[in-house]
């Protein structure tokens, strides 16, 4: 098995253990917090900016990384629409192919969306390439 290897190729189990989180911040518990924070960029913000929920890092995590993902969704879906107005004028395989990849593009943000809320309720800080790094950032320096 190589050292930097994360899960055994033969049975699938995680090499290391997950850190999970438990306890309380404030009135709600640390996964429930983390988890709220994807339910649009409101609650994200309000973490962000009212104690206790400001001093704690995996809610601070998690509501940076929603940030970042909205951030992110605004980017790819001003790209789609620059895209779609140029594929506008190719007759009908333009619109239909802004369609698809319109769709495609949805249900990856919905499934991206789930997985966090479900990583955040079990207590991990599953880390999305980028905006992940960002939020983990982040997060240390509050």
């Amino acid at each position: 098995m190589p050292d930097a290897a994360a899960f055994c190729p033969g049975c699938g189990r995680a090499m290391r253990p997950v850190e999970r989180v438990q306890g309380k911040v404030g009135a709600l518990p640390q996964t429930i917090a983390g988890a709220l924070a994807y339910c649009t960029i409101i609650p994200a913000i309000i973490f962000l900016l009212v104690e206790p929920y400001n001093k704690n890092r995996f809610v601070r995590f998690h509501s940076f990384q929603c940030i970042g993902l909205w951030l992110a969704g605004l980017v790819i879906g001003a790209a789609l629409r620059v895209v779609g107005f140029v594929l506008f004028f190719v007759p009908v395989v333009g619109q239909l192919l802004v369609l698809l990849v319109s769709m495609v593009v949805g249900i990856g943000f919905f499934v991206i969306w789930l997985v966090l809320v479900v990583k955040a309720l079990q207590g991990e800080r599953f880390r999305l390439p980028l905006v992940g790094d960002f939020a983990e950032q982040q997060a240390a320096a509050g």
